[in-house]
């Protein structure tokens, strides 16, 4: 975005939507292009699409440290810092200072933020798979958490509008575990995962590997105000040409071309406010950021996109004397269950070959290995539910010339020049089951700087997610091993919650209010106007990346609210 509008005076609007990350941006611009005066509140500053992406050019002796946070830096973020988000002088400052944000941990947490307008969508990962039928049925079939009350037919319209308008790159493969969506042309593989891509079909019946699906534009087709991936792989500093989706790039410029959209940043949307007599919301509470005023903003729909936690806050901070406990809390599950993807289990090897070869650019995605357990009678295992599948990539790389002490003068100069050898490494992302005592709640008594209460965590994985990274570490060396690696390496490193940064399931939808925050609409179920469509909705969380998910939710509900309310029933 370029600018923003924000009417000091103007309390009132159609639609409020909090936060501005790839939900938020989806809630928004339908909300706008249905015709909704929307007002968009984010917590963090502004950032402006392009302007405040001042790190993207530059390069690593650019920076102070080459690189590196400074000391006093470093201090600042010993949660942030636990991932590989937020370590680099090139963009450490999307992601909190945990200081002056903190939380607290009955078991370890990692809990990555970025307040700041576009949120996470300016460092999120960027791929994008849909779930399937099996995904959706999960928790019918097993009985762990409750029913999704929305199967995947429900979806696949939002999924198609969702893709076409992003641009997602990837290969159709026509599997039942993984469908099909609306792509621009693949990103190539290159040489050794081109192999590995062959070996492994031809070696491991019912395994495939294909290309990472990202959010990148590929190929030909036009993007309103964006361009072609230029791969570079510096996407988490912002990037400038908008190559990859973000809310700032794409859908809050959309959302302001209809003259509808207000949003107004440094804002803390403390609680939503509830009318016993119209048994509706009727706007929110908010603390300016800087200014620490108290201000009220009130709306005939709410949407609730501020991330799966900072939600179940907001909505366990918005008591009253119908909800004593927390806005739409009946049945207890806000702040419960809350799942995430285990990762940090593996393989690695090294390949003989190819000495010739090289690749071109720095392609901003690597391999993907789609689910192969637990799809159908043949592939069941006896050890665990559900399933898990593989990210990686091959590279060539010369680590001597990092060590002086091996090489020097014209030795030094030549072997600076010459690739390293062939190595490839893969990585499982596993789903975790919605546990009801895996939850977050409210500490009262250690307070923010704004005089709200902090979240605590209570969450670990269980028996079957580490029976399941056994698995992922086996399965790994195997399909290295029949692709002809050599020195094969395993790791299976110990995980904290929220280390894959894809937390959700604290205000979960389903079929029954006893057992269920939401209904199949994202709506809550006893204030039909509150909609909740980040990845606090979510009843199980499969094992693919959910950003696509929580989109096309996102898209589904704001139609939803839209016509709801032109019918007059919210």
């Amino acid at each position: 975005m370029s600018k923003f509008y924000f009417n000091e005076e103007q309390s009132s609007y159609d639609a409020i939507v909090v936060g501005t990350g790839v939900s938020g941006g989806w809630a928004a611009k339908e909300l706008c292009e249905n015709g909704l005066k929307t007002l968009m509140l984010e917590r963090g500053r502004m950032v402006e699409h392009i302007k405040d992406y001042t790190t993207a050019h530059m390069d690593d002796w650019d920076f102070e440290f080459g690189g590196e946070l400074s000391i006093a830096e470093k201090a600042k973020r010993p949660k942030q810092s636990r991932t590989n988000k937020g370590r680099s002088a090139d963009s450490y400052k999307w992601f909190v200072n945990d200081l002056e944000h903190p939380y607290n941990e009955t078991k370890p947490f990692n809990w990555m933020r970025g307040y700041h307008v576009g949120g996470r969508s300016i460092t999120w990962g960027r791929h994008s798979y849909r779930w399937s039928e099996i995904d959706f049925e999960a928790n019918k079939n097993d009985g762990h958490g409750v029913d999704w009350p929305v199967r995947y037919k429900d979806i696949a319209p939002w999924y198609d509008k969702v893709e076409s308008y992003i641009g997602v790159s990837g290969e159709k493969m026509g599997l039942r575990q993984l469908p099909d969506g609306q792509f621009l042309p693949m990103m190539e593989l290159n040489c050794v995962e081109q192999h590995f891509r062959d070996k492994v079909y031809e070696n491991l019946d019912g395994r495939v590997v294909t290309s990472g699906r990202i959010a990148h534009i590929t190929g030909d087709k036009e993007f309103e105000g964006r361009t072609k991936c230029q791969f570079r792989n510096r996407c988490s500093r912002g990037c400038p040409f908008g190559g990859y989706f973000s809310s700032n790039s794409s859908t809050l410029p959309a959302a302001e071309r209809t003259g509808n959209l207000t949003l107004r940043p440094d804002s803390i949307v403390t609680e939503v406010m509830y009318d016993p007599d119209t048994k509706k919301a009727t706007g929110v509470k908010v603390i300016d950021r800087l200014t620490k005023e108290e201000l009220v903003f009130n709306a005939k729909v709410i949407f609730l996109c501020a991330s799966a936690i900072a939600s179940a806050s907001i909505l366990l901070q918005s008591k009253s004397d119908r909800f004593p406990n927390g806005m739409g809390n009946d049945s207890d599950q806000v702040g419960r269950n809350i799942m995430d993807h285990h990762l940090g289990a593996g393989a690695n090897g090294k390949f003989d070959g190819f000495e010739d070869k090289y690749y071109k650019g720095r392609r901003p995605g690597g391999v993907y290995i789609p689910r192969f357990k637990n799809i159908d009678a043949k592939s069941k295992s006896t050890n665990y539910l559900r399933g898990f599948g593989y990210q990686g990539s091959a590279s060539r790389k010369n680590w001597k010339d990092a060590v002086a002490e091996l090489t020097m003068g014209q030795e030094l100069k030549e072997a600076i020049l010459k690739p390293g050898g062939w190595t490839m490494g893969i990585g499982g992302f596993g789903e975790i089951l919605p546990y009801q005592d895996n939850r977050m709640t409210l500490d009262y008594d250690n307070l923010d700087g704004w005089g709200l209460p902090t979240v605590t965590f209570n969450a670990e994985i269980r028996d079957n997610e580490l029976k399941m990274r056994e698995d992922i570490v086996v399965q790994a060396a195997e399909m290295l091993k029949k692709a002809g690696f050599r020195d094969i390496n395993t790791h299976n490193s110990s995980y904290n919650m929220g280390h894959g940064i894809h937390e959700m399931g604290t205000a979960r939808m389903g079929r029954d209010p006893k057992t269920s925050v939401l209904n199949g609409h994202n709506q809550i179920h006893e204030v039909p106007n509150v909609y909740v469509t980040d990845g606090a909705f979510m009843a199980s969380s499969s094992c693919v990346n959910p950003s696509l998910t929580y989109m096309a939710f996102s898209a589904r509900a704001a139609n939803h609210a839209a016509q709801e309310l032109k019918k007059g029933n919210i």
